[in-house]
């Protein structure tokens, strides 16, 4: 069984687990490989217990926890980080170990980060991902729409990001694509590539 909550200040050594994993999964051939090499837990951790120690601050952070496994996958979505687009919201990481994705956790964690959102009085929310990512698909399978292209410097190089939207987040909610969940829609591991 699957439990999606509210991240804590003492689930950000987990988190962190699974962020270097799931990126040293992901991301072999898009990023450079020094970058993958130097992910660490700690460092991370520290990032981690940031977002997750302020309630109410400006991080919605949410984790799937594993019964026998612990912390499985995240997600952490907020105010939009970058002007110029029409979203209020933004999903700022989604995250799912590669042997628990297929199974839903990704949408259960998406649908839970849109309730956010919306709690907050964000009526929309997009997420940036490399262009390259396969995550891409797994947005378009939950009704998000590509709205924006950009090249952004990331660790040294010039990465191509898609941009990922829903203008409606209520409706997106009531919508079979994320009310009930298909085989393998969450078959990809990463949402955000901003270096988060």
């Amino acid at each position: 069984m699957i439990l999606i909550r509210k991240a804590a200040l003492e689930d950000a050594e987990a988190i962190a687990r699974v962020h270097v994993a799931t990126w040293r999964s992901t991301y072999p051939g898009q990023i450079p490989d020094s970058i993958l090499v130097g992910l660490n837990v700690e460092r991370h951790a520290q990032m981690w217990r940031r977002a997750t120690g302020h309630p109410g601050g400006r991080d919605i952070v949410y984790v799937a926890e594993h019964a026998e496994d612990g912390v499985i996958g995240f997600a952490s979505a907020g105010l939009r980080r970058v002007d110029g687009l029409p979203y209020a919201g933004e999903i700022y990481t989604l995250y799912v170990q590669q042997d628990h994705q297929g199974r839903g956790i990704g949408r259960r964690l998406l649908k839970r980060s849109f309730r956010a959102l919306l709690g907050r009085g964000y009526p929309s929310a997009l997420v940036w991902v490399l262009a390259s990512n396969p995550a891409r698909f797994f947005y378009q399978a939950m009704g998000g729409a590509r709205v924006a292209d950009r090249t952004e410097a990331l660790w040294g190089v010039l990465m191509d990001e898609a941009a990922f939207g829903w203008r409606d987040l209520k409706a997106a909610l009531e919508s079979p694509r994320l009310a009930a969940g298909a085989p393998g829609e969450d078959s990809a591991a990463g949402g955000a590539s901003s270096g988060t």
